[in-house]
């Protein structure tokens, strides 16, 4: 849906308000006119794109007591409630072919108190004949004094390329440990050294115009941390395959449920059979799609952030843990089912049951088509209840080392210049796609709304040359299979995995954050992309067709620039991080950075580990000369530098200064020629 259906509709709708006006009260003015532009005001969205048969409805604090009770004595009686206990509202219902009314949000007693102190037991959903007229239903809702809010129900749409390409089992790698352990990790699944985007050695037989580090930099990352238990990433998506060998043992499980009895709420959370997640779209436990194209996707993302590290088989995770039961885990919110599913109403079920079962990050490849929405204040004046939950689940604290949850979304493939919602809205972290070679995907989103980068990958970069899938992201796909995809959803879960790990290494040293904090922490922690944002590049379309992407117009709206996970791990620890280039000796001047320049300190010796100059590329240690650092990085890596400084001065009398030690960050990469590398 583009937005100029939306506004045209909306206009529509008011242009019929006005002329159903025809009489003046005592003023001048036009009263019912007033009162129509009143009943507009109450409705959320438009039918423009919203599902047939169905209205949220947001009943006021006053009458909402009424309508609890209404539907109680018929739910406790095991029948379905038609009637809300409002004599106009019923009315609406009598002449709509009603079929149930229910609380949006079900009862889970754990938890009632806070969704109630949210005013999220408000929200109703209203089920009726498809043949009735959705904007004349909603107006005629809208009329009550009871009621709030009528808010269509929206239907969203996964953010990805619609081509899922499996790994060629026949080409399957037989990496060992050691062959790992070349690029510095010492895991042994065989696929890794197929995901660039977690390691990027500059493989030319990926691409020829790959770039070494334009990855998430997991090498020096998964040195310090690689995941943990307690940090709970809710996929909301299509169904995650819960026993894929890859994913299974990194999969939430809700204990209660697992066991228990099949067909009942045995945690009382309001869901039955909820073992890894839930089903929103049939309401029932969680199903994998057997049709449609988004059938493979919550499998896919899921993947990255957490497939299972070290375990001998296929694909890594990037907070997939060690191989000891250390991974982060995946809360399976399923929103997509065969084709259906993606409305407003089961999204924001989704978004409140993970808040209510222990996530922390929601991990959300979905969301309306940009221009749909045109800024913060449109969805946030909106207020719909997919807002509502969002923000809801912001505010609770599932982890210890956060007050609150990190919302991070996909930006869009729209190739438009801004973020689609709710991903642009100022609160929720939206992620845009880079390629291989830093440079831009051809499909991204960018501009207004837009906050970071990672890889998402790009096929038809690389199918100008060999047609290959390589350059796309390779993660778990259904069926215990492997495969390749590409789009700003892949992007999205590798920034919620580097958010994982980060929050993981958070908790390994006892550090605690706001959400503001880790937020900003997560946005600052990035390598510059728009060098690499300028001149042109040639790349395919879905049929085929030839076209060139002008790169610079992408240049400062990527976001603050591609995460990097080892900065954010530096970040968490309070280490400062200093990027050098890559390619030649460079003068480190460290005193700089203490005092603005002016202490009074004295740097006496520089130590890189030996694991950390092979990082590098450093074929010698690092040299003092005139208080400054030498050094020379041979390759994109990064290191930790414990740099000893003596603070005061030294006299002849033997008053000496205090002997210190710090530790720095290095960060090495390319600096990237004017145009990018493409003419």
């Amino acid at each position: 849906m583009t937005k100029f259906k939306t506004i045209r509709s909306l206009s529509l709708m008011l242009a019929v308000l006005l002329l159903a006006s025809c009489t003046k009260d005592t003023t001048g003015e036009s009263a019912p006119v007033k009162m129509e532009y009143k009943v507009a005001s109450k409705l959320v969205f438009t039918s423009t794109n919203a599902a047939k048969g169905q209205l949220l409805v947001y009943f006021n604090s006053d009458a909402v007591a009424n309508v609890e009770n209404s539907v109680l004595r018929v739910t406790r009686a095991g029948g379905v409630a038609t009637r809300s206990g409002i004599s106009d509202f019923d009315a609406v219902l009598d002449n709509i072919g009603v079929k149930s009314l229910r609380r949006l949000f079900p009862v889970d007693e754990r938890n009632e108190e806070r969704t109630r102190a949210a005013g999220l037991h408000r929200w109703y959903l209203v089920e009726f004949d498809e043949e009735a007229d959705l904007d004349k239903t909603a107006l005629e809702m809208a009329r009550i004094a009871e009621v709030s809010k009528v808010e269509f129900d929206q239907k969203l749409a996964s953010i990805h390329d619609p081509k899922v390409i499996p790994l060629d089992e026949s080409l399957a790698a037989s990496a060992t440990r050691a062959d790992m352990t070349t690029s510095g990790v010492s895991f042994n699944d065989p696929e890794l050294s197929k995901q660039w985007h977690y390691i990027n050695t500059g493989d030319k037989q990926i691409y020829s115009k790959i770039k070494a580090g334009a990855d998430v930099n997991c090498k020096d990352a998964w040195r310090l941390c690689t995941g943990d238990p307690r940090v709970v990433v809710a996929i909301v998506d299509d169904c995650v395959q819960w026993d894929h060998p890859d994913l299974a043992a990194n999969m939430w499980v809700n204990e209660a449920e697992l066991n228990g009895q099949s067909g009942v709420d045995d945690d009382g959370n309001g869901y039955k059979d909820d073992i890894y997640g839930y089903n929103f779209v049939t309401n029932t436990k969680l199903a994998i799609s057997t049709q449609g194209q988004a059938s493979e996707h919550g499998t896919h993302v899921a993947g990255t952030v957490a497939a299972v590290n070290n375990n001998g088989i296929g694909v890594c995770g990037i907070a997939g843990g060690s191989g000891n039961n250390d991974g982060v885990k995946l809360m399976s919110c399923q929103i997509f089912y065969n084709d259906n599913g993606g409305n407003a109403s089961t999204t924001a079920n989704a978004i409140k049951y993970a808040a209510d079962n222990g996530a922390v990050i929601l991990q959300c490849s979905w969301g309306y088509t940009a221009g749909t929405l045109t800024s913060d204040s449109q969805y946030s004046t909106y207020d719909s209840a997919e807002k509502q939950a969002i923000d809801y689940f912001i505010s609770t604290k599932n982890c210890d080392a956060l007050d609150g949850g990190i919302a991070i979304f996909a930006a869009g493939n729209d190739m438009t210049g801004m973020s689609g919602y709710p991903a642009a809205y100022r609160d929720y972290i939206s992620v845009t796609a880079m390629s291989c070679d830093f440079t831009p995907a051809y499909y991204t989103n960018y501009g207004p709304g837009c906050n970071i980068a990672a890889p998402g990958g790009d096929y038809y970069q690389s199918g100008i040359e060999t047609g290959s899938e390589a350059s796309m992201i390779l993660s778990t796909i259904l069926n215990g299979r492997y495969g390749y995809s590409q789009g700003t959803s892949m992007a999205c879960p590798h920034v919620s995995g580097v958010a994982a790990l980060g929050l993981s290494y958070a908790l390994q040293l006892g550090k605690t954050f706001t959400t503001d904090q880790f937020k900003a922490l997560l946005l600052t922690s990035v390598n510059n992309i728009d060098q690499y944002c300028t001149g042109t590049k040639p790349y395919y379309d879905n049929y085929g067709s030839r076209h060139t992407l002008n790169l610079a117009a992408h240049n400062k709206k990527m976001g603050t620039g591609y995460i990097d996970a080892f900065q954010v791990l530096m970040n968490v620890r309070g280490t400062t991080c200093i990027p050098v280039p890559v390619g030649s000796q460079y003068t480190l001047d460290l005193a700089a950075l203490v005092g603005g320049g002016n202490a009074n300190m004295t740097i006496t010796s520089v130590e890189i580990s030996a694991e950390g100059k092979a990082s590098l590329g450093m074929t010698s240690d690092p040299r003092v000369f005139a208080n400054q650092v030498l050094l020379t990085c041979t390759k994109p890596g990064s290191a930790i530098a414990k740099v000893t400084m003596v603070a005061g001065t030294n006299s002849g009398s033997g008053i000496n200064g205090m002997t210190i030690t710090k530790e720095y960050a290095i960060i090495a990469r390319e600096i990237e020629s004017a145009n990018g590398g493409w003419l």
